[in-house]
């Protein structure tokens, strides 16, 4: 008797067992990894912003529109201090966080003299 019950409940709930769940929208791994860069580059870009506002005189500060490119060169620097082990492309990271320094200076620079 408990076995015909069994078999009954078993073969009720086929039907249900084999639906598929709902479908629920998933970022991929690599949206997820795009957005934590993202907002920890705004993050570090506006901590440094508000660092070199502080420097500045008053009057003459940088604007909020450098703190992505700011952000973005402070973790490309953070990376080259963490990640400096392979030497080729150890010169290749320097050459741009040196390139992109000389040119966010020349823009605080101009945004200073109200160019």
């Amino acid at each position: 008797m408990r076995l015909a019950l069994a078999l009954v409940v078993l073969t009720l709930s086929l039907p249900a067992l084999a639906q598929a769940p709902p479908a629920v929208p998933q970022e991929d791994i690599g949206d997820r990894i795009l957005s934590f860069i993202q907002s920890a580059a705004d993050l570090l870009g506006q901590g440094l912003v508000r660092l070199i506002n502080l420097i500045l005189p008053e009057g003459n500060e940088v604007s909020d529109s450098l703190a992505t490119p700011l952000g973005y060169l402070g973790l490309l620097t953070l990376i080259l201090f963490l990640f400096g082990i392979l030497e080729a492309a150890r010169k290749v990271i320097w050459i741009v966080v040196a390139v992109g320094w000389v040119l966010i200076l020349v823009r605080i620079i101009l945004e200073v003299l109200g160019v």
